[in-house]
């Protein structure tokens, strides 16, 4: 086995969810997805499609038909960027989009800066190709995370190959403006580093914009920029254990990228496919409910943790979580472990994200019912009232 293989760390996200799942008495709130299940429209393309057999293979890139959908779908949220069919290729899954970019782009040795804290695998995917990876941190200010845009820049140089940035971001829910979005791709440019944007959240988005979705680096960038964009069904339609995604990219590339592909998994299966194409038809109907349903949930947690004494918190711009500090406790898988196993309450560590996230923690509030943040917030001042009466 190649030594950098061996050598990965396991997610400790993953840890924290093995020491509770199975347990009926804990509220898991570890993982980024909903607890709500796929609407049913979507469910029922999948059924029909498979009880009328389409259970082959499919085009490498994705079905034209569903390439066709996505252009549309992109070109409603961003309608200067160009987005047509001929640039995307549809992958099983949002986590696949980012390995088949990194793939094409990266080789052993190659510089690549990350802006963290930010969902692991992240990291972890150029670590496997070999590259040489610098993190640029988020700073935080209170209970929110900002970026140090100078520091980015001077981080980003002709050695580098590839910077890569998620935002609406995961944990933090920190999100680039506008303005430092055209700023990192104009030194980019200069640079000639390619930039790899996970914008997954992009639609889970709680300011208003004209297009119903967060700042895009498809906004101000020409359609040949050296510029990758990944995305995936599973946020904004509920569609978490489909595996399906797609990457927005340079046309040049789109035929290298069916190859690549071709030998990581051949295509996405034809039936989630149908799906896809369903949530799509069905998008007007399905992701307002959701952002709605998630802003809810959102105004719902934070308020209570910020009244819980020793807490930091900010409400997040985008994505589905709450990421917030507890004071006097600095090891924070520690305090995950221990709360799982004292309280019942499942979160993440925030030191899975970064170094710099150790003492934080991420609470997912994608919660179809909402009174279960309620009672998440109850058992967290119970535990800490407890722990400060020791």
């Amino acid at each position: 086995m190649r030594q950098v293989i061996a050598n990965l760390e396991a997610s400790k996200i993953r840890e924290i969810a093995n020491a509770g799942m199975g347990r009926k008495d804990v509220l898991a709130f570890w993982f980024g997805e909903s607890d709500e299940v796929t609407p049913g429209v979507i469910r029922r393309a999948a059924i029909e499609s498979l009880e009328s057999g389409e259970t082959f293979y499919s085009q490498n890139c994705g079905l034209p038909e569903l390439r066709e959908s996505l252009a549309q779908y992109m070109g409603e949220s961003h309608p200067t960027a160009g987005v047509d069919a001929g640039r995307i290729v549809v992958t099983s899954g949002g986590v696949s989009a980012l390995m088949l970019a990194v793939q094409a782009l990266v080789d052993a040795g190659d510089e690549v800066v990350i802006v963290t804290p930010v969902w692991p695998n992240l990291v972890a995917q150029p670590t496997i190709m070999g590259a040489q990876v610098r993190c640029v941190p988020l700073r935080p200010q209170g209970g929110a995370w900002g970026l140090d845009l100078p520091a980015l820049l001077g981080a980003i140089t002709a050695r580098t190959k590839l910077l890569i940035v998620n935002a609406p971001n995961n944990p933090t829910g920190w999100t680039l403006t506008r303005d430092e979005q055209q700023k990192i791709l104009a030194h980019c440019r200069s640079t000639g580093t390619w930039i790899l944007a996970d914008e997954v959240y992009e639609k889970l988005y709680y300011e208003p914009t004209p297009h119903g979705c967060a700042p895009s680096f498809l906004d101000v960038a020409a359609p040949d920029d050296r510029l990758l964009v990944a995305h995936s069904f599973s946020k904004s339609f509920l569609m978490t254990g489909w595996r399906l995604g797609w990457l927005v990219l340079p046309e040049a590339l789109v035929d290298a990228m069916g190859k690549l592909i071709e030998f990581n998994t051949s295509c996405a299966s034809v039936f989630t496919q149908r799906a896809a194409l369903a949530a799509l038809a069905y998008r007007k109907e399905i992701t307002p409910r959701v952002v709605e349903h998630f802003k809810t949930c959102r105004d719902t947690l934070v308020p209570l943790l910020a009244a819980v004494p020793g807490v930091q918190v900010a409400a997040a711009h985008g994505g589905m979580y709450a990421f917030f500090r507890l004071e006097g406790f600095e090891d924070s898988m520690t305090v995950a472990k221990r709360l799982v196993a004292e309280a019942g309450l499942g979160l993440a560590p925030g030191d899975a994200f970064a170094p710099e996230a150790q003492g934080w923690l991420r609470w997912c509030f994608a919660s179809k019912d909402p009174s279960r943040l309620v009672e998440g917030v109850r058992r967290l001042r119970a535990w800490l009232e407890l722990q400060r009466a020791l």
